[in-house]
């Protein structure tokens, strides 16, 4: 049992606050027993409201517009294989490569990538600048 000690209009009141069950308190007011009944608080009801996916946006003719990945650009392309930073540009348009030449050095996640030409020929173009961001697929140079 819970003790606390009252003063009201000068009168002294010993309360102890005893079992509470289905909102009945056992109290003991000055050593007498009450029972007394606690008033039913409602419970705050909690909604919860979840959006609707909106629908998928349509074109003039009534067709659905679905973004696809844009095509890499063909079989001369090197593409960046992940997110990052250009650090550095290793040829120069009309340069020869071969398969195994690293290229660009492409900076993400804190490393340092050498993204390799992947096929032998020649530089066709350059497409970034050392300090671009480029995002995953993005052409960085083009092999003729």
């Amino acid at each position: 049992m819970k003790e606390y000690k009252y003063k009201i209009n000068g009168n002294n009141y010993t309360v102890a606050v005893g079992d509470i069950d289905d909102n009945v308190a056992q109290v003991e007011v000055n050593g007498v027993p009450y029972k007394v009944e606690l008033e039913r608080s409602k419970a705050a009801t909690v909604k919860v409201s979840t959006p609707r996916p909106s629908a998928a946006p349509r074109t003039a003719s009534g067709e659905k517009v679905i973004a696809s990945k844009p095509a890499a650009g063909g079989a001369g392309a090197v593409v960046a294989p992940l997110p990052g930073v250009v650090i550095s540009v290793n040829v120069k348009v009309g340069d020869t490569v071969s398969a195994a030449d690293t290229v660009v050095v492409l900076e993400a996640m804190k490393m340092e990538n050498s993204i390799r030409a992947g096929r032998d020929g020649k530089v066709a173009s350059i497409n970034v600048n050392p300090g671009d961001s480029v995002l995953q697929d993005a052409v960085l140079i083009t092999l003729e």
